[in-house]
């Protein structure tokens, strides 16, 4: 080899090795770029710092119109004047309404329209100032300044050059009246002086109390063809004759309603709706953008763990919610969904964050979804929710706000569908405020003659503020006999219901109330802790509960239960059975979460309306965050309500069974009831087992058989083995039935109840013969 050829080869390997250092030097410069801590400002910090600014500058401007603000204040007064005239106050003024809702998001928001409408009005008072005084005919004053500037000169010359000076004025002042409509998010109706809302996108109203509300009684056609965005629009579900006259709210005395205490019960029929629209802006809005993080960042980790324990997958699009943001990958083929639901907590190592919650698959997509919680989770309004398009498009007046799924979407469902709707979840994760939302929607869709409610609050603290409105039939119910009573009422108006309908031919409420002059109201029961009643009355409440849920949905009676203890002695088998829509927030564990949704995934739930949702149309449970709605809101809206009329109460819900009328209504008795009396009082005693042997039937059917026969003061109280005392010798009261005469028969059976304490107390390791009753003395 050459000394050239030498000289080339050494070159050529001091250059590879000088490309290698270099690489490897640039690989650790992005290494070291990659563990630099990433930087970034809060939302709420960035707006706190626009605010601040766009005040200085307003204030700023204040100054340099007064001429206090040195040399740089005079130079923009004389150019402002040049330009804008007298209209360079307002400049300021606008400044301060962007700063303030930076700085106060949740009190409204403003939109692109929003901005669109306060250039208008700027533009068009420039106009109108420069036609009133300068271009009009006998103009007040020729200096440009003292009116509109050169911006309102070039306006006021140009319109009134085609279409006149009076042809001016009358499109300048059409373009004022939009503008104002533009930046304030209000209908000509509003602005005419109808609500007065001048405040619709601030989300407090101005002066409330100079606000003369009014109440509408308009047919649910003439609602649906209102598309003011400040009123909650109803859907088409009757017309009413417009001939008809408008009734009027009731006001009654205290007297009378202390006279409707011993009234009976009355058939819940309307023959006249009364509509009461409740406006928007009593809500707030809330403005709260999510925060996820370095997104990119989250990826790289996310396919970087699955790398290291052997799963490819390939990354998808990443979804942003208001709790959560879900991170989608598809799994390489031959990979079990098993192997990467199992690493949620190495995911959750390598994220630093907790808790991880993984859908496999995704419903509808072969995808799998990783969800992650948000640094900074955004708070979803009520108002926000009923004014999107899913809610507005709803097909009928029971439609419930949920809240918004990982992608931002707006779920809505309707009771009217579920028809019956379970709440449950550890203290603390927005069970209540969730009842609060569910109330407060149905009230803004439905009028007090459409809508009833029964609200049953055994804490005491948490319906209260409902008290008073004209859509309750009974005051909220705190004691549990009061609300056995009130569960059996609902079943008797139930089975009333459902004759009705049979007899006119119909089969639900909806199709009744189309064609009957006399309309039944929907009525929803809303229980907020079922726990509690559930240990003070738990087979009474069990089986009225069941028997609504099997068949109240087609005569508009719908329930919401609602359990901060979700076991199975509180949501047992029945009463989940018939609540296939039910909603899961927050729990401890993951036993908990299967028995409220039959699957996992509520104890991995963030808290603070953070909810899992299932119906009998969803495969898999759907997250969701539920709407916040404040104390404030909800007596805003209660106290608009209480001014349109008093509640007309029903006392009779709850005193039913005081004064014997459930006793002898016969609705929950069995109907061999009357065969088990006769068949009790013809052998002189009451037990289980003879009921079996008589009637031919099971235990559970005789030994239910048996309470309502104490119940009714037919028998005695058990006494352990013993046969119960009869307590009757004649059934009715009062009756022919003859006194009972021993048999042959009777004295079998009477043997054969010995043999049977004889054996249960063997059991109990207990010896000899048991107490025996006295036998009737044998007829001569």
């Amino acid at each position: 080899m050459s000394i050239s050829e030498v000289l080339i080869l050494e070159y050529w390997i001091l250059d590879l090795s000088s490309a290698m250092a270099r690489k490897h030097k640039g690989k650790r410069r992005n290494e070291a770029r990659e563990e630099r801590p990433h930087m970034e400002l809060d939302p709420e910090t960035r707006r706190g710092i626009s605010a601040v600014l766009l005040l200085a500058v307003a204030a700023l401007l204040f100054l340099s119109f007064f001429n206090i603000a040195g040399t740089l204040g005079t130079f923009v007064d004389h150019y402002a004047s040049l330009l804008f005239g007298w209209d360079r106050f307002l400049v300021p003024i606008m400044c301060i309404i962007i700063g303030a809702t930076a700085m106060y998001p949740d009190r409204g928001r403003l939109s692109t329209w929003n901005h669109l409408g306060l250039l208008f009005f700027f533009l068009s008072f420039n106009a109108l100032l420069n036609l009133l005084l300068v271009n009009r005919p006998n103009p007040y004053t020729t200096d440009i300044t003292l009116a509109g500037g050169y911006i309102g000169q070039f306006l006021g010359t140009i319109l009134p050059s085609v279409i006149g000076f009076w042809g001016a004025i009358v499109v300048v002042c059409a373009l004022l009246v939009v503008a104002v409509m533009l930046a304030f998010n209000t209908s000509l109706r509003n602005l005419m002086g109808v609500h007065q809302h001048l405040t619709g996108w601030f989300g407090e109203r101005i002066h409330r109390g100079m606000v003369q509300k009014t109440v509408e009684f308009e047919s649910v056609a003439q609602e649906n063809e209102d598309d003011d965005i400040e009123e909650i629009e109803k859907p088409e579900d009757e017309e009413d004759e417009e001939d008809e006259p408008e009734p009027t709210a009731i006001f009654r005395s205290k007297p009378l309603i202390e006279a409707e205490r011993a009234q009976p019960e009355r058939a819940l029929t309307i023959k006249k709706i009364r509509k009461v629209t409740i406006p928007l802006d009593l809500l707030e809005y809330r403005v709260n953008n999510a925060n996820s993080g370095d997104t990119e960042r989250s990826i790289e980790i996310i396919y970087k763990t699955f790398e290291q324990f052997g799963i490819p997958v390939e990354m998808g699009e990443t979804a942003t919610g208001p709790t959560v943001t879900q991170f989608t990958l598809r799994p390489a083929q031959g990979v079990k969904l098993a192997r990467i639901v199992g690493l949620q907590n190495d995911l959750a190592l390598a994220l630093a964050a907790h808790p991880i919650r993984i859908e496999a698959p995704i419903p509808g997509k072969s995808l799998v979804g990783i969800e992650v919680p948000n640094q900074t989770i955004a708070t979803v309004s009520l108002r926000d929710l009923m004014e999107s398009k899913p809610f507005k498009a709803r097909s009928n007046n029971t439609a419930i706000p949920l809240g918004k799924d990982v992608s931002g979407i707006t779920w809505t469902a309707a009771l009217e569908k579920m028809p019956h709707l379970l709440v449950a979840g550890a203290t603390g994760s927005g069970k209540s405020v969730c009842l609060n939302t569910i109330i407060i929607s149905l009230l803004y869709e439905n009028g007090p003659d459409e809508l009833k409610f029964i609200m049953v609050d055994p804490k005491r603290v948490e319906m209260k503020q409902f008290e008073g409105i004209p859509h309750l039939l009974i005051p909220p119910i705190t004691k549990a006999d009061d609300t056995v009573n009130a569960l059996k009422w609902t079943v008797r108006e139930m089975e009333r219901r459902l004759d009705v309908l049979s007899k006119f031919g119909a089969r639900d409420i909806t199709g009744y109330n189309e064609r009957a002059e006399e309309k039944m109201p929907k009525i929803v029961v809303i229980i907020d802790e079922l726990a509690d009643l559930m240990s003070a009355s738990g087979r009474e409440v069990e089986s009225t509960i069941v028997r609504i849920a099997q068949m109240a949905r087609a005569v508009g009676i719908h329930l919401v239960l609602a359990t901060q203890r979700p076991s199975v002695d509180v949501i047992t088998g029945l009463i989940k059975a018939n609540f296939p829509a039910r909603i899961a927030f927050a729990v401890a564990s993951q036993m908990d979460s299967r028995t409220i949704l039959d699957c996992a995934g509520a104890e991995k739930l963030l808290g603070r309306g953070d909810m899992l949702y299932t119906s009998a149309e969803l495969s898999k449970p759907k997250r969701l965050q539920g709407a916040y709605l404040s104390d404030a809101e909800i007596e805003r809206v209660v106290s608009f309500l209480k001014k349109e009329g008093a509640p007309d109460y029903n006392y009779a819900i709850t005193e039913t069974l005081r004064s014997g009328t459930v006793l002898d209504d016969g609705g929950d008795d069995d109907p061999l009831l009357e065969e088990a009396i006769q068949a009790i009082i013809q052998a002189g005693r009451a037990s289980t087992s003879l009921l079996q042997r008589r009637l031919k039937i099971g235990y559970g059917r005789a030994a239910r058989i048996m309470d309502l026969l104490e119940e009714k003061g037919v028998i005695g109280p058990g006494e352990g083995a013993k046969p119960r005392e009869v307590l009757v010798n004649e059934w009715p009261p009062g009756g022919d039935f003859e006194e009972s005469v021993p048999t042959v028969q009777n004295d079998l059976d009477e043997a054969m109840e010995v043999n049977e304490a004889i054996e249960e107390n063997e059991r109990k390791g207990e010896k000899g013969f048991p107490e025996q009753p006295s036998l009737p003395e044998q007829p001569e």
